[in-house]
């Protein structure tokens, strides 16, 4: 195929091709990292898999650089590219649920807050992450770490199959019987092989939760971690949630002068049965004398969604991640030193345990190796103001580099900056080589490099 025009790729979409010509042209090349300022050369917003797949081939025969946007969360801003094609999928948000068979189908561009509410009207839901704004394209393709991981496994553990647009234009289906390489690498490989247009999960009977946030005095971090970590290697798998570090935004469960102080706290999340709840959540109130809490039954997706306002888009936005097997007495101490230093009310660290159900799975049943991991750790800056960015920047950095020695060598690949792409080969472990092989088979001419890049 020759080089197409813009005209013709107008002919060929059913969604609109935007241009720096039009009028929606700075609408359509912002996305949620606001430090992310680049200016593509066309933006197509995608109304089905056909225009996807016209993205993808006006991509190619031009040459051209070619990001994929579902949700448009990637902190490292892979949703854009400067003079190149943004795919953008956010347009194709249609969730379809199959209350007997137990399965959802959703379109690439669909949030866990579309999936969520779709699943919920039937008493259903799957794993997915802790902001509803996130897409579940990005989510899913990386691993997907979330409130209910302990018990159903990652995002990738309950997919099904998935619809992609590979590098040479066609659409094919992965699954354990079709593309069964591609399938495999898909899950956890990131977006290295293709443009996903829709994904097929299992879903599980989960309606309502019993969980919220539970706030400790910083102080007894280290009594909160150590009890954490011991409580949760063998706890129920329907005990989900996390430790974190937050500065108190001004919340009414909150005490009016302790609005502004940095707290560890722990978000609970029971997702067996809400009559056991209060029991099962009691152990961690035992854990050190309780600031505050807000802690009750409430639906799956009002969890999912409870901390949307502390990260809404236009926020400056560097992370840095790692795995970890314990939470050792010095990680403890690097962490309750560093996250003293919370810049902001939205920067945030969080420890998410990913044993249970992640752990039954073996490292290479898919692209996800970190399968001994009992932890992933996600050191979250997000701030409102660019003057304030080489500061903050600094401070995740250096909060890194302190969790970094007692970490293994690789993080979660959701959570990396564009900066971290020396670390790939760790961040798959053992699964690397493979990856390059699928690679090689779906993407020889690594048309789909706006990721954490896995190079053919």
């Amino acid at each position: 195929m020759g080089k197409l025009s813009i005209d013709q790729l107008r002919e060929r979409t059913r969604g609109p091709v935007v241009t720096p010509d039009d009028e929606a042209y700075d609408e359509a090349r912002t996305v949620y990292n606001a430090m992310i300022d680049r200016r593509p050369a066309a933006v197509v917003r995608c109304a089905h898999a056909g225009d996807v797949m016209a993205a993808v081939d006006f991509a190619r025969s031009n040459g051209l650089d070619l990001a994929v946007r579902g949700g448009g969360h990637s902190v490292p801003g892979f949703g854009t590219c400067d003079g190149g094609v943004v795919a953008d999928l956010s347009a194709m948000r249609g969730v379809r649920v199959d209350p007997g068979r137990r399965t959802a189908r959703a379109e690439g561009g669909a949030t866990w807050g579309d999936f969520n509410a779709a699943t919920h009207a039937f008493g259903l839901a799957t794993t997915g992450g802790i902001i509803s704004t996130t897409g579940i394209g990005g989510l899913t393709l990386g691993g997907g770490i979330g409130y209910l991981c302990r018990g159903l496994g990652l995002s990738c553990d309950n997919l099904i199959s998935a619809d992609v647009v590979t590098a040479d234009g066609r659409l094919v289906v992965a699954s354990e019987e079709e593309n069964a390489d591609l399938f495999w690498a898909l899950r956890g490989g990131g977006g290295n092989f293709g443009a996903v247009t829709s994904f097929e999960y299992r879903l599980s009977p989960v309606k309502d939760v019993y969980g919220g946030p539970i706030l400790y005095e910083l102080e007894d971090a280290p009594a909160v971690l150590r009890s954490f970590s011991e409580l949760i290697a063998d706890a129920p798998e329907e005990l989900g949630g996390f430790p974190a570090f937050q500065i108190a935004p001004p919340l009414p469960f909150i005490p009016e002068d302790r609005h502004g102080d940095t707290f560890v706290l722990i978000v609970a999340c029971w997702s067996g049965p809400l009559d056991e709840g209060p029991a099962a959540v009691q152990a961690f109130r035992d854990f050190a004398p309780v600031v505050a809490e807000h802690v009750g039954p409430m639906p799956y997706p009002a969890l999912n969604s409870a901390f949307d306002a502390l990260v809404p888009p236009g926020l400056q936005h560097y992370w840095k991640a790692n795995f970890a097997n314990e939470l050792s007495d010095a990680a403890i101490a690097a962490h309750v030193e560093h996250a003293a230093r919370l810049p902001v009310v939205n920067s945030t660290i969080h420890i998410y345990p990913i044993n249970g159900a992640c752990h039954r799975v073996a490292p290479d049943a898919t692209a996800f190796a970190y399968r001994d991991a009992s932890f992933a750790t996600v050191i979250a800056g997000m701030w409102p103001d660019p003057a304030d960015n080489e500061a903050n920047t600094a401070w995740v950095r250096d909060y890194y580099e302190a969790t970094a020695p007692h970490s293994q060598e690789g993080g979660y690949i959701n959570f990396m900056a564009d900066d971290d792409q020396s670390r790939i080969r760790a961040n798959y472990k053992g699964n690397y080589d493979r990856l390059v092989e699928v690679k090689r088979t779906y993407d020889p001419g690594n048309l789909f490099h706006m990721n954490q890049n896995i190079t053919p």
